[in-house]
């Protein structure tokens, strides 16, 4: 008997580890944190910090300003650009009006732009696998518009045209699934056989990690639970690659209240995880919830180890140096512990 049929006599809850906050993201919310120590409020963020209702709504509450554009901050302020980067010309427009800018771009776009920047420079077209519209999408391919075209999964890719089939190569957004990329790929190597491959892996660790463990657990599962919000794309996803790899059905919630109950009716097994920029005390609450509804058993499905850790951005280094304060490094808070499954 599968773990499925032997579970049938009581509830119970597979929680993923890895889950929830990547080192990328922990930086660029810790980074937000830390400029509104060194410089007060008002801080500017530019969009989003990290594609999470909860984490933006925690840091407005500190006096952290969301806007869509460089040009809603007032001349000289400080503004900090948000974890999935930006195109060079932001770049320009904040220094046009003398802001103060602090890039809390996650390390890996920030090697995807550069890139970008090189094929660009070679001449090459440059064929950028990931969502229209995706902030990370969008900061990429400002560093090269005449280079680079968007392909929105395997269906678009029909509709790429290239100047010459031996000079072209992809990339791809940080935060896609690996499979969706690796079928866009496969397919455009069927129109483009030189097609080249970028010098190193970018799917994010972190959102390959998480999806690793939900496909370890799918098939074990009646329902699948995502905490995560509907811009997220690495929390959109993981609902996907759970329902694709034999959960009967899953759902993407930001907070617990937002589970329906119904979904519960018949389920014995309830799996659950979070993307990226999501933090613990979400998962929390989740799994009071269930608690409170005879999902009490708890068991961890450890899919990887993380134990990545990225310095906070050189702007705020120094300026938490200069105040004497020397906390300069993050690791992920979720790594360290999220074998033992509590805070």
């Amino acid at each position: 008997p599968t773990m499925g049929d032997m579970a049938d006599s009581g509830k119970r809850v597979l929680l993923a580890a890895p889950r929830g906050y990547c080192a990328g993201v922990d930086r660029a919310v810790v980074t937000v944190e830390k400029a509104l120590d060194l410089y007060g409020s008002p801080v500017y963020v530019r969009k989003e910090i990290v594609h999470n209702k909860h984490v933006v709504t925690t840091l407005e509450k500190r006096g952290a300003i969301f806007v869509d554009e460089t040009h809603e901050v007032p001349e000289g302020a400080t503004v900090i650009f948000s974890a999935h980067g930006v195109a060079p010309v932001v770049h320009e427009e904040a220094r046009a009006l003398s802001l103060r800018t602090i890039d809390a771009t996650r390390p890996l776009v920030t090697k995807v732009h550069r890139e970008a920047v090189r094929f660009a420079d070679e001449d090459y077209d440059i064929l950028l696998i990931g969502h229209e519209g995706h902030e990370e999408v969008i900061g990429t391919a400002g560093e090269a518009p005449e280079h680079i075209q968007l392909v929105d999964g395997p269906d678009d890719v029909d509709n790429v045209t290239v100047r010459d089939p031996d000079k072209v190569v992809w990339l791809s957004q940080t935060t896609l699934s690996v499979d969706e990329t690796m079928e866009t790929v496969r397919r455009l190597r069927e129109r483009f056989p030189s097609l080249q491959d970028p010098p190193s892996d970018d799917i994010c660790y972190a959102t390959q990690n998480r999806q690793l463990a939900v496909k370890q657990m799918a098939a074990d599962c009646d329902l699948m639970l995502v905490i995560g919000s509907r811009n997220s794309s690495n929390s959109v996803r993981l609902v996907e690659v759970a329902l694709e790899h034999g959960t009967p059905a899953g759902h993407l919630v930001d907070y617990a209240d937002e589970i329906d109950e119904s979904w519960l009716d018949g389920v014995s097994t309830v799996g659950v995880t979070s993307g990226a920029s999501v933090p613990e005390i979400l998962v929390r609450e989740v799994l009071e919830y269930l608690e409170a509804r005879g999902y009490g058993d708890v068991s961890p499905v450890v899919a990887a180890q993380e134990s990545i850790m990225f310095s906070l951005p050189a702007e705020i280094r120094r300026d938490l140096k200069a105040a004497g304060k020397a906390d300069t490094m993050r690791h992920d808070a979720s790594f360290a512990d999220s074998t033992s499954g509590l805070h």
